[in-house]
C-alpha cells in the first residue's frame, strides 16, 4: 500500500499510497502516539478528499529495513481511539496558534 516517503526540505514531506484505483499523493499532517501505538495522519494532494480536507488515519511504524511503513486501522474502535487523538491534536494545534497570534513577541 505504501509506496515511498518523500522528504524534500523546500516542501512538505509527502506519502505515495498505492491504492485500487491508483496512486494517491498525500502529504504528511503529523504522526501522533494514541494508547502506545503510532499513527498518521495523510492529506490527500488531489482529488475530492482533497477539496474537503478529509484526512486519512493509518497505523505508522518502522520496519526492520528502518523505513517507515503504513498499515490500515481494520478495527472500528482502534480507529475510534486514533481519531480521538487525532483530534485532540487539531484542538491542541489550533490552540497554540491563538497564542502564537496573540503574543506580541
Amino acid at each position: 500500500m505504501l509506496n515511498q516517503f518523500i522528504d524534500n526540505p523546500d516542501d512538505d514531506i509527502t506519502v505515495t499510497l498505492n491504492l485500487e484505483d491508483g496512486d494517491l499523493d498525500c502529504s504528511v499532517v503529523t504522526v501522533f502516539t494514541a494508547e502506545g501505538k503510532d499513527y498518521i495522519a495523510l492529506l490527500p494532494q488531489t482529488g475530492p478528499d482533497a477539496e474537503t480536507g478529509s484526512v486519512y488515519l493509518y497505523r505508522y511504524h518502522v520496519n526492520e529495513s528502518g523505513e517507515p511503513d503504513i498499515e490500515y486501522i481494520d478495527s472500528d474502535e482502534e480507529y475510534e481511539i486514533a481519531s480521538d487523538a487525532f483530534d485532540e491534536y487539531l484542538d491542541s494545534a489550533e490552540f497554540d496558534e491563538l497564542i502564537t497570534e496573540d503574543d506580541p513577541d
